[in-house]
């Protein structure tokens, strides 16, 4: 795996690290910041359980994106990298469907240049 790859695989996990701290600790002060206009302010003290939950998601795929680094065997490094880089991708997809375009061009875009950096050595 090239080094610009592993920094943008970098990038997006903590992108997603960064994600997991608002929606689960952060939803009602950085969270009404982040989703000014898109949420209704007082929205934000009952959704506090339903963010915290798509927290823990994110955590996940950031999870998902750091074990990577730790893997030896290159295929499977490679697989698993592609593997939840794709799950980001998807997940920006149908954040920008069904809430808000930006999401795709925060969260999935930087995903989906990874996942084509990932494969410039493979060409």
């Amino acid at each position: 795996m090239n080094i610009l790859a592993q920094i943008l695989i970098g990038v997006v996990a903590a992108e997603h690290l960064y994600i997991l701290w608002m929606e689960m600790f952060a939803w009602e002060t950085r969270g009404k910041k982040v989703f000014k206009g898109a949420l209704h302010e007082d929205l934000f003290k009952p959704t506090r359980t339903l963010a915290a939950n798509q927290g823990l998601y994110n955590g996940f795929l950031a999870a998902g994106l750091i074990w990577t680094f730790f893997i030896e065997d290159h295929h499977w490094k490679l697989h698993i990298a592609i593997f939840f880089l794709t799950c980001v991708i998807i997940a920006g997809i149908y954040g920008a469907i069904t809430a808000h375009r930006k999401i795709f061009f925060v969260q999935g875009l930087p995903a989906l240049i990874a996942l084509i950096v990932l494969h410039i050595p493979l060409f």
